[in-house]
């Protein structure tokens, strides 16, 4: 037979480790669950990634189209102070620059 502090002391034990137990289980539970999440969030980070591929395909045009815009701007200026001469309609940056002056 068991005394009673042996008996006490057994009955901590026990409950100790149930409680490890438990703690364990909703421990790996959580776990489990951080790892479905993550997966699926990986799935949808992989679709994402094969998108910014396609969106990316003529990434090499990007410098084409500057230097076309560049001189597409240019021409654009040319036309623009050519009218602001031969038309007093039509304000230049030199115009104005010397009427601020005046």
């Amino acid at each position: 037979m068991l005394s009673d502090g042996e008996i006490t002391y057994w009955t901590v034990i026990l409950v100790l480790g149930a409680v490890v137990i438990v703690a364990v289980v909703v421990l790996l539970s959580m776990l489990i669950a951080f790892v479905k999440r993550i997966d699926a969030a990986t799935t949808s980070i992989g679709g994402t990634l094969t998108d910014i591929t396609g969106n990316t395909a003529d990434a090499a045009m990007i410098p084409t189209v500057g230097d076309g815009l560049d001189l597409v701007l240019a021409e654009g200026l040319q036309h623009h102070l050519f009218l602001g001469r031969v038309v007093d309609s039509i304000p230049t940056p030199a115009a104005s620059t010397h009427a601020e002056r005046v």
